[in-house]
């Protein structure tokens, strides 16, 4: 049985962190479905930048919609973008349709991001992500919402119009239960309204950050243990929150757990295991989305060993180690969403010029 297998049959959805439109289309896409037990897939600016800017497989649908995009009263390049992500992502959706079917609505999700520059205005947030769920017109799609404070809001909000949110650049055990503590929210919302409670959400914790935010300032015995005691912090909360009274009540109505996906999987050390993120986060009801080459790197040299501790293991143990190297770990999480906040921004800005870009290059 293949690596990817084995950590599947232990009870995680592996994900890809991927998507372009040449895999959609060529079947390397579906052949990870067959082959790598991959059931899901995350996306973000900076994979649509590098699908979309790598060649001419969006050139056609970009001369088709640039015309429209002039009247639609937004920024015409982000209209483009969204056309674009949203077929993408239908033809994703469709595949891993199946397997939405076959969990009864727990896997086979993909997932779309609101713009990055909506990211502090709660009420634009839940805006757009109403409109792009209806526009995608696919029940298995996620819109993606950052767990910043406005965030915080419009993850609330969305969840009560019954739209499912993956909660993304969380980065410790607060900010999950804070996200948690939204999602909740919204689903007790909407008991209270006599509506269904069934409405699917992840909650993303990234990972490799933490090590490469530390790299410089740790001796080399704590070089790339962060992230796993972070993680492991951030599980034994999620098992805690699983267990607790107010999830079983939600849990008595209809309610399904939000379950908690490991992101940024990709090992950030060339010095490091390429699988490190992979074999650590081992861990029945959670999602671990990877980079295309972190996926193909574990299914083909990675192991399954023993399953992350429920209690985090020695998470707390290491993490006293970090303090007394100096690193305030609460400060480092705070400062991490910030700048992954603005790493974003970044990105999304440098898609839409792509965009503009390509539609110079169709438009002559």
């Amino acid at each position: 049985m293949k690596t990817t297998a084995r950590l599947h049959e232990l009870g995680q959805s592996l994900w890809l962190d991927n998507i372009t439109r040449t895999m959609l289309g060529d079947g390397t896409l579906a052949g990870y479905i067959e082959e790598l037990s991959v059931t899901g897939l995350t996306s973000n600016p900076t994979i649509f930048d590098k699908a979309i800017s790598g060649g001419d497989t969006y050139d056609e649908q970009i001369a088709e919609v640039s015309g429209a995009a002039e009247g639609v009263g937004v920024n015409a390049d982000e209209h483009v973008f969204f056309e674009l992500a949203v077929t993408d992502l239908q033809g994703a959706a469709d595949l891993f349709a199946p397997i939405h079917a076959r969990t009864d609505g727990v896997d086979g999700f993909c997932s779309l991001e609101v713009s990055p520059l909506l990211a502090d205005d709660a009420p634009a947030t839940i805006e757009q992500a109403a409109q792009l769920h209806a526009k995608a017109e696919r029940e298995n799609l996620f819109i993606k919402i950052p767990g910043t404070t406005a965030g915080l809001t419009a993850i609330e909000e969305t969840i009560f119009a019954g739209i499912p949110v993956n909660v993304t650049l969380l980065f410790d055990d607060r900010q999950y239960l804070a996200a948690a503590g939204a999602y909740m929210k919204g689903i007790e919302r909407r008991i209270e309204a006599g509506l269904d409670p069934n409405v699917a959400s992840v909650a993303s914790i990234f990972m490799s950050r933490w090590d490469v935010a530390v790299a410089e300032e740790v001796p080399a015995e704590l070089h790339n243990r962060l992230g796993v005691a972070i993680g492991g912090r951030a599980y034994r909360a999620y098992n805690e929150l699983l267990a607790s009274e107010r999830f079983r009540r939600l849990q008595n109505e209809g309610a399904r757990a939000q379950r908690l996906l490991w992101a940024s999987t990709g090992t950030k050390d060339p010095n490091a295991s390429d699988t490190l993120y992979i074999e650590a986060f081992a861990s029945p009801f959670t999602v671990n989305t990877m980079p295309e080459n972190t996926l193909l790197a574990f299914a083909d040299h990675g192991e399954v060993g023993d399953l992350f501790p429920a209690d985090g293991g020695n998470a707390e143990l290491v993490l006293t180690e970090f303090e007394d190297a100096g690193i305030d770990v609460a400060a480092l999480a705070d400062r991490l969403q910030e700048e992954g906040k603005q790493s974003f921004v970044k990105s999304w800005e440098e898609l839409l010029r792509s965009i503009s870009s390509q539609r110079g290059v169709t438009a002559g």
